[in-house]
């Protein structure tokens, strides 16, 4: 089949199945992919890539020592990023994750603070929860991640031993008390010596990525980095 004639049937069934923007809700042209072009123009990007103490790296000084720490956007209540995020999360959208996680990744490939990064570690969910979800999404942006690094996503060997409940409404104190000790490192050696870059969807208080960083940094001679998506300003 031709391209022309791909392209021609594309442009019909589109009609029928429109592709929507998954930020504005406008139909995608053929050119563009999970969000459109204006969408993607208007994303509030942090470029905290760029500054080793920035606002996220902040909230983990005096927690655990981390080599850098980063996210991609701002979230905002009501905005563009909230309802990517949404998307992602609640409404079987993990296209949304792969391709701003490609997207951040080009931006960090290029960031001598994470351009050696070795290993792309998601923050894992309990396998009681992707199930009901269907993936996890922060293994959807460590895959969009893998695509614009020289880093390999690793899904299987931080794992979460104990399901808990949502953090969205505790304090900060409880999200901490509701995530101590729920992790799990399999494999210590192949983390030995590497530069791990440690991914989630939103940061906040920063609790769960706290308590993954207090397991990954018993592994001797780690170097670790911290990524989000989306940054929630206190």
């Amino acid at each position: 089949m031709s391209a022309g004639i791909s392209m021609w049937i594309e442009d019909f069934l589109s009609l029928f199945y429109p592709r929507l923007c998954n930020g504005c809700g406008r139909p995608l042209f053929s050119s563009e992919e999970v969000i459109c072009t204006r969408c993607l123009f208007k994303l509030p990007q942090t470029n905290f890539h760029l500054h080793k103490d920035n606002p996220v790296s902040k909230i983990f000084w005096g927690r655990v020592p981390l080599y850098s720490a980063t996210s991609f956007l701002f979230f905002n209540k009501g905005g563009i990023v909230q309802n990517l995020m949404h998307r992602l999360k609640y409404k079987n959208r993990p296209g949304v994750g792969i391709y701003l996680g490609k997207q951040f990744g080009f931006q960090l490939a290029d960031s001598p603070l994470y351009k050696d990064v070795d290993f792309i570690v998601p923050v894992p969910l309990h396998p009681k929860k992707e199930r009901i979800r269907g993936y996890n999404q922060s293994a959807m942006i460590a895959a969009g991640l893998e695509k614009s690094m020289k880093a390999v996503a690793v899904t299987d060997n931080l794992i979460r031993k104990i399901h808990t409940s949502s953090q969205t409404k505790k304090s900060r104190y409880s999200r901490w008390e509701n995530v101590k000790g729920i992790f799990e490192l399999k494999n210590r050696a192949q983390f030995t010596h590497k530069h791990i870059l440690l991914v989630d969807d939103v940061i906040t208080t920063g609790a769960t990525l706290e308590a993954c960083c207090e397991t990954l940094l018993q592994v001797p001679g780690i170097k670790l980095s911290v990524a989000s998506l989306a940054y929630a300003q206190g």
